[in-house]
């Protein structure tokens, strides 16, 4: 993740990342992190209650068999504690329909991990929030696709909007701090000014907008995508909202995900405006690491089978069924070697650009487009300029 308001509003500095000594470092600071123990997104079930145009594992609202048991996901969630990964996030299709969720939630807790939940919304009223507080989860990150219509359209489901909304307000409520996820593309990139307009009047102190990434459901979305000068476009509207909503005193975190392009963009953005803070920017770039599949990131799915990332489903390193999952990412699997030394890797505009060791580009869109898994990201937007230095 890109951290626009750290990096524009200097809400993060280099400093208060040394100070932890390479020790363990607070939720705010982990995309600083340069500990390998990666942030675990956990796949827990395939079932989802809504059948979204961009959805990476094509989920549908049925019972998926051969699933992840309780007592499995168990002996994953202690060896993932003995392990002390910072993060596991529940995901699915829609985490909510497991019934083991809460009991999973706690046991995370228990072990020391931060166990957060990425849903859709539409299950989550007052009482479920309070069940999601007591169970330890420290964070729930909710989809909005754009304004009513908009959400509704995309999610396949008339009062889905409504429905997440009301899921935001429940949670923030009971004290479970909420954040929005808002994957963009051509078809509601004229939203999101509205949506950031949602984020001030309700309060929700996060809002991360995610980058279309071309896998599974979301693969026939290609053409979907924006093009290199709306994506320009978006990044200047969205560092300027970033700036004007801090200097509101406005408590919201912004951030970007999935192209890792953004980091470079708003270094220079930074350069041209306030060049003494430029060199910061780029070693907290440089700690960040750019894209973190299969370094700083990992993916289970409900089955057990562990990716470098969600997105890259159909490649597995292992099974947690067969061996733990320390074990299985901590072996020398050839795909994951070169992913933690990408820079040595990727080819065209990325092997040419002075920043790659900060970014290295989205590998999933250079396979979908190109057929080449390290070939240029086609989504970077970057000038010549700026890949220069």
């Amino acid at each position: 993740m890109i951290g626009c308001t750290k990096l524009l509003c200097g809400t993060a500095t280099v400093s208060e990342v040394i100070k932890h000594g390479g020790q363990e470092v607070p939720p705010s600071l982990l995309q600083f992190s340069e500990i390998r123990r990666p942030l675990v997104v956990w796949n827990m079930t395939n079932r989802c209650n809504l059948r979204c145009q961009h959805c990476y594992i094509d989920a549908e609202d049925k019972h998926y068999k051969e699933e992840l048991t309780t007592e499995e996901a168990r002996d994953f969630i202690y060896d993932l504690g003995k392990m002390r990964v910072p993060v596991l996030l529940f995901s699915g299709g829609e985490p909510l329909l497991r019934k083991d969720l809460f009991l999973l939630g706690e046991l995370a807790a228990e072990q020391g991990l931060r166990p957060v939940i990425s849903s859709n919304g539409t299950l989550i009223d007052d009482e479920m929030a309070k069940k999601i507080r007591k169970a330890g989860f420290q964070y729930v990150g909710i989809s909005i696709d754009g304004r009513e219509e908009t959400h509704d359209n995309f999610r396949a489901q008339r009062g889905s909007f409504r429905a997440a909304l009301r899921g935001i307000r429940a949670c923030l409520d009971n004290g479970v701090k909420t954040g929005i996820r808002f994957t963009v593309h051509k078809q509601n990139m004229d939203d999101l000014p509205a949506i950031l307009e949602l984020v001030e009047k309700e309060g929700i102190p996060r809002f991360c907008m995610y980058h279309l990434v071309y896998s599974g459901r979301g693969k026939s979305m290609a053409a979907m995508d924006t093009s290199q000068e709306e994506k320009r476009s978006i990044l200047e509207f969205l560092s300027r909202k970033t700036v004007e909503l801090f200097n509101k005193g406005v408590e919201v975190e912004i951030l970007t995900t999935d192209n890792h392009a953004d980091g470079i963009f708003l270094f220079h953005y930074i350069k041209e405006k306030e060049p003494k803070r430029a060199e910061e920017i780029v070693q907290l770039l440089h700690m960040h690491g750019g894209c973190s599949a299969g370094t700083k990131f990992a993916n289970v799915d409900a089955y057990g089978r562990v990716h470098p990332c969600q997105f890259w489903q159909d490649y597995t390193v292992g099974n947690i069924r067969e061996k733990p999952f320390s074990e299985i990412w901590n072996a020398d699997d050839e795909l994951m070697v070169k992913l933690r030394e990408k820079e040595k890797h990727v080819k065209g505009k990325c092997r040419e650009c002075a920043h790659k060791s900060l970014c290295g580009g989205c590998r999933i869109r250079a396979r979908e487009v190109y057929g080449d898994i390290w070939a240029e990201d086609p989504a970077c937007y970057l000038t010549e300029e700026e890949r220069k230095g």
